[in-house]
């Protein structure tokens, strides 16, 4: 029996019915490298629709040449049509109404991708492009707003059942209603009013191309979360003046681009922006969708009975699992595979060039290569290690019908996920242990936990094929005084195995180096059901809470031999991460390579001068080395032998999840 009471009750945006109150809101995928609909797209589109979603909203569509790169959805002139459709009857096989994004970055378009110099209000350099557009004439404002016109007439005619204009994130229309970037002198910049002018006129002239019935909606920012731009105020009234203007729905998100706020990675609460969409809806008595960190449909179905949106937008949960809202309505929840915001296949990799995949969903933009039949032959599988390799390849091996026993050493699945959920900020990496401990169970693997794994016992079970995910271990540190009784190991700080001083040092600054830094740095400051209660009774000054929710009881420095910090971070999260080190009072000290260790601390070379770094405990976190002594000893003794993971290569979760899917899927 279903114990949501408004996700999965029917809603209206204009004419327009929806079964439920989730929307796929638009994600640049990057399966359209020559801005044409590809079957992937229409794969990966389809998928989604047939899980049970409400509305999917295609795109960024760039709606002409200035508007965005070749690798997104084009609707930017008539050849792209047919393909548009081919997309939309593929939703709609599905039951699911279908909307398209209309999309301008503005100064956000890259020169080399666009083949021309990007348009702005005002020729003022983008932070993130590093370029500085053109600042567009009163005739480019007629053309722009003629190509939003042209764009959603060519969206009817695909038979898309609605057109989102995109109005959020830094892109061209919140270009104009921001004074950052909006310093015009003529009818179009000054005043707010003035600064609403093109994006009303951008609604108001798609609305005379579509009618009074086609439903349009505007997706604004609820925040700039940039200093000096636009906050929820300046948001409510916009949205009020769309609403006037004739628009059917707001679609709320987060701030721009080059916000210093996190919006999108793990470590920012779930839901935490609903306060913006709320503010919004105050406003409006048109429907308001919430987005950003609803990865839980109970946390969503909590937030519309709050009072917070209309509606839901899931668009990386998604991607995670495309059958999250039947799962839901089914009451399946603990079946969902729950985004973890990790940001490594789907953001990271668009910032790479890349398409976008999962980390969490090997499947994701391979939907097609992955619709395998069962295996002709039911085969005997042992898998060695319980990490995440180790558990999607067991997984994936019995899904396809195999007889999988999975053995693991520690007492507990999970691997180094569980070390690397410790620090703050991490903790939804939790959910993808826990998701793949569900997969296991459903698929019917024997796990055996607490199992010390030799080539004899596994020679022993007769397999007719053996998967090693044994795993990484820390590398050894060739560091005089390493040995020292202060010098312990960056896992037993994140696995509470041990205690550490006052004074830390943590030698290596990559990913583990910077997090149990971050870890260590946390301690002693207070929670935040604490600083709720401090702040509604009003106990501390904001002063002071501030610095007793960054400021721990430790003193913390990093020492890195390269230049820069974190860089096996993945790009999106890197800055976060680093943000919070210095947030945290962290000291990060790069370019120092380290000489030796004593009992007052530790020696490195700064500059040609050697620096003593006082410390009570240093921590080792220089690097892993691959564990394969298993592999080796079953080498030459089994016929289907399989090395995976940080076994085969230390890289990122994403890799090894990666690798145990494809493993298991094709034996």
């Amino acid at each position: 029996m279903s114990c949501f009471r408004q996700l999965f009750t029917p809603i209206r945006i204009g004419s327009l019915e929806l079964a439920n109150r989730i929307v796929m809101p638009a994600i640049h995928l990057a399966y359209t490298p020559e801005r044409l609909v590809t079957d992937r797209l229409v794969d990966f589109y389809q998928e989604r629709a047939a899980g049970g979603v409400g509305l999917i909203i295609a795109g960024g569509c760039p709606v002409d040449e200035y508007g965005g790169g070749p690798s997104m959805i084009g609707i930017g002139r008539d050849g792209f049509v047919p393909g548009l459709t081919r997309l939309v009857d593929a939703v709609h096989r599905e039951g699911v109404p279908i909307a398209a994004q209309l999309y301008h970055a503005g100064r956000y378009s890259l020169s080399a991708e666009i083949g021309r110099q990007a348009l702005a209000p005002s020729a003022l350099p983008s932070p993130l492009t590093r370029e500085t557009p053109r600042e567009m004439s009163r005739e480019d404002i007629a053309r722009t707003i003629g190509s939003f016109v042209a764009a959603a007439r060519r969206a009817r005619e695909a038979g898309f059942d609605a057109v989102e204009i995109s109005g959020s994130a830094g892109y061209l229309l919140s270009q104009f209603l921001s004074p950052l970037t909006n310093q015009r002198d003529d009818k179009y910049g000054g005043s707010f009013e003035n600064r609403m002018r093109f994006p009303l006129e951008v609604v108001q002239a798609v609305r005379g191309e579509l009618g009074p019935e086609y439903p349009i909606l505007v997706r604004i920012a609820g925040n700039d979360f940039v200093e000096g731009g636009n906050a929820n105020p300046e948001a409510a009234v916009f949205a009020q003046r769309l609403e006037q203007a004739g628009v059917d729905a707001i679609d709320v998100t987060g701030g721009w681009h080059e916000t210093p706020v996190p919006q999108i990675t793990m470590g920012v609460p779930r839901g935490a922006f609903s306060y913006l969409a709320r503010a919004v809806k105050a406003a409006v008595d048109i429907p308001v969708i919430s987005s950003n960190r609803y990865n839980d449909p109970l946390l969503a179905d909590s937030m519309l009975c709050s009072g917070a949106g209309d509606m839901i937008a899931m668009g990386r949960p998604l991607i995670a699992d495309p059958q999250l809202p039947n799962k839901a309505r089914q009451g399946r929840v603990a079946d969902i595979q729950t985004c973890v915001a990790c940001n490594q296949g789907c953001f990271d990799s668009i910032f790479l060039g890349q398409a976008v995949a999962c980390l969490v969903n090997p499947r994701a933009g391979r939907e097609a290569r992955y619709r395998q039949p069962p295996p002709v032959e039911s085969k005997q599988v042992v898998v060695v290690g319980g990490g995440p390799a180790g558990m999607q390849a067991a997984a994936a091996a019995a899904s396809r019908g195999h007889r999988v026993t999975l053995l693991e050493r520690e007492d507990r699945l999970g691997g180094q996920l569980n070390l690397a959920a410790v620090p703050p900020g991490r903790e939804e990496l939790q959910s993808l242990v826990r998701s793949l401990v569900n997969q296991l169970a459903k698929e019917g693997v024997e796990v055996q936990l607490g199992q010390e794994v030799t080539a004899d016992l596994v020679l022993q079970a007769s397999p007719g094929v053996v998967i090693v995910a044994t795993g990484a271990t820390p590398s050894a540190a060739e560091i005089p005084g390493a040995d020292g009784h202060h010098v312990i190991r960056a896992w037993d700080v994140l696995a509470g195995r041990v205690d550490v001083g006052q004074r830390v040092v943590v030698l290596g600054g990559g990913a583990t180096g910077c997090l149990v830094a971050l870890d260590v740095a946390r301690m002693g400051t207070i929670d935040a059901p604490t600083l709720k209660f401090l702040v509604q009774t009003r106990a501390e000054s904001w002063e002071t809470l501030e610095r007793f929710t960054t400021t721990g009881t430790k003193h913390v420095t990093v020492l890195e031999a390269l230049p820069k910090f974190g860089t096996d971070l993945g790009l999106t999260t890197r800055w976060t991460v680093l943000q919070e080190l210095r947030r945290s009072k962290v000291s990060l000290v790069g370019e120092a390579p380290v000489r030796r260790i004593t009992p007052a601390g530790v020696i490195a070379l700064i500059g040609d001068q050697e620096q003593l770094f006082e410390a009570d405990t240093v921590i080792l976190a220089t690097g892993v080395a691959a564990v394969r002594d298993l592999y080796n000893a079953l080498l030459g003794h089994i016929d289907h032998l399989y090395l995976i993971g940080d076994a085969k290569e230390p890289r990122k979760a994403f890799d090894a999840v990666r690798e145990g899917f494809e493993t298991g899927t094709f034996l």
